[in-house]
């Protein structure tokens, strides 16, 4: 069977080169296959790039290589004084694509905008859970269905966002993926036919290129959306070449087989910057990757086990080894280019033997345990195997016995968010708006518990924190609300924060109006390439 899959991967791209020599085609290697192609239902990168990136738009989106935001579908917006009331004026005549499996009728209107959002915060919506074993979690991890009061129509090009209470980073998580604009026409066709699940199999957008086909964990193509309302694109089509492996990614880049690939190996960035037809990209990752306990199974339940775990880590052998140096360490849940990074804690301290003393002092002996490891690489984790192999003989030495264990990459997020769920999971996270409050409080918040918050920890003194740091917008205010709950999270351990990495984008010199993203997307609007 894999040797088939190799075959089929292989037939698919040659497929692809052959037709990129009949129109300026750019084709990706990307890492691994999307969870599926609604990306209000994941949280995953690698779905983000296939979907909300390439088929969708939002109301406002951030600049190309930067967190700043700009207008998307709406051309403006107003917030009234007391921070509570969104009203964004659409962009006329915003078209979505037509597809061999839909035609639209119409433009994109406010009826589009609310279905959108509406779909995700309220739980009796008939779109709520049309995905069996899916769910909006990266709106509920951050509290959206407790935050937005209403989403009105105000007329066909006018929307309104009525909250609760004020939220200082609303408008940055507005041009966040999950925040997509799906088409309702679209939607109501398919409920009609009896066929929702499509929607995820079969997205339709307003955005830079149109979904075309999907070879499953093979090739994605799209091509370019000839009545995007910002302007055809200049590439014609956009592949990508579906290759796991790292090493391949980096040979087939050399070869000519790919433009473009993510997440490199680290021992590979010094060859790569040699070859003459390519460039790598590089910059410091808005990111962190950690292990996360399960704090509501025991003994992850005790603060003093999972501190004592956090102490038999030898993080700077991690560095070394999975990214050859190009990481640090982390010690707290946000990176330090970040805002509000506290730098005043002190972190663990290794001592293997320091580590068993505390573990039997806590009552703890002969422990074993689960450490779950990702399939695939993320710029927060090269390689979960290898790091999970460095644990396991950290934890060994600290008298803990260690299994390690894998899935297929969608199942692994599936089963990690579960809260009966064993172990601790290898995980991390690329920041999504630049706010301290996509990390600390979409990663550890008690909404997130379930979702997101693989530790599965809820600390109602960390939560009032988030809230307060949520409901002003003065930064000075909320730096210290964000370094007081990082004192709160070193002294309960949910995780053991491992690293923050550069990120590395390996390019082929044809390629040009590609932007590294802080966000951690690939983006290939306004990217062209030399034929």
């Amino acid at each position: 069977m894999k040797k088939f899959s190799v075959l089929l991967a292989a037939t698919a791209l040659a497929s692809v080169m052959a037709t990129a020599a009949y129109s300026k085609t750019l084709v990706y290697c990307a890492e691994g296959s999307p969870e599926g192609f609604d990306p209000s239902l994941y949280t995953a990168g690698t779905t983000f790039d296939a979907s909300s990136r390439t088929v969708y738009s939002r109301l406002v989106e951030f600049k190309h290589g930067g967190t700043e935001i700009e207008p998307g579908v709406a051309d403006s917006w107003t917030v009234s004084p007391d921070g509570k009331e969104y009203t964004f004026k659409l962009h006329p005549g915003v078209k979505f694509q037509t597809t061999d499996f839909f035609t639209p009728s119409r433009d994109l209107t406010a009826d589009d905008v609310v279905f959108s959002f509406e779909r995700q915060i309220k739980s009796d919506n008939p779109w709520n859970k049309y995905v069996e074993g899916g769910s909006y979690e990266y709106a509920a991890g951050m509290g959206f269905p407790d935050l937005i009061k209403s989403v009105e129509k105000v007329d066909d090009l006018t929307v309104k966002f009525t909250l609760n209470h004020p939220e200082a980073p609303f408008l940055a998580d507005l041009a966040m993926d999950f925040a997509s604009v799906v088409s309702k026409e679209y939607a109501d066709k398919l409920a009609a036919d009896g066929k929702m699940a499509q929607l995820n199999q079969q997205p339709l957008g307003t955005g830079p290129f149109t979904f075309v086909a999907y070879q499953t964990d093979a090739v994605i193509r799209y091509k370019a959306n000839e009545t995007y309302f910002k302007g055809k694109e200049k590439i014609d089509d956009l592949v990508f070449a579906i290759t796991p492996d790292a090493a391949v990614r980096a040979q087939k880049l050399k070869a000519g087989e790919c433009h473009l690939v993510p997440y490199p190996n680290a021992a590979d960035v010094a060859e790569l910057k040699k070859d003459k037809n390519l460039t790598v990209m590089e910059q410091a990752g808005l990111n962190v990757g950690f292990l996360a306990y399960n704090t509501q199974q025991a003994p992850f339940d005790k603060p003093e086990v999972r501190r004592a775990l956090n102490m038999a880590i030898n993080k700077q052998a991690i560095i070394d080894a999975v990214f050859q140096g190009a990481a640090q360490v982390a010690k707290n849940p946000i990176p330090p280019t970040m805002w509000s990074y506290n730098d005043k804690i002190q972190d663990d301290k290794y001592d293997p033997e320091a580590a068993k003393k505390a573990l039997e002092a806590a009552g703890v002996k002969d422990l074993s345990m689960k450490v779950w490891a990702m399939p695939v690489s993320r710029p927060y984790m090269l390689n979960a195997r290898r790091a999970a192999e460095l644990i396991q003989a950290d934890f060994a030495k600290a008298g803990v016995k260690v299994e390690i264990v894998t899935h297929e990459w969608a199942e692994y997020l599936k089963l990690s968010s579960d809260v009966k769920r064993d172990g601790a999971v290898i995980l991390g996270w690329t920041g999504d708006n630049g706010d301290p409050d996509n990390f600390m409080d979409t990663l550890l918040g008690c909404d997130a518990v379930g979702g997101n918050n693989r530790a599965q920890w809820c600390n109602k003194d960390y939560d009032a924190l988030m809230t307060k740091a949520k409901e002003t917008a003065d930064v000075a205010a909320r730096t210290k609300f964000y370094e007081e709950a990082q004192e709160i999270f070193k002294k309960e351990a949910p995780w053991a924060p491992l690293d923050h990495s550069l990120v590395f984008v390996p390019v082929s010199k044809k390629v040009s109006g590609f932007h590294m993203d802080p966000l951690g997307i690939h983006r290939f609007d306004g990217v062209d390439i030399a034929e």
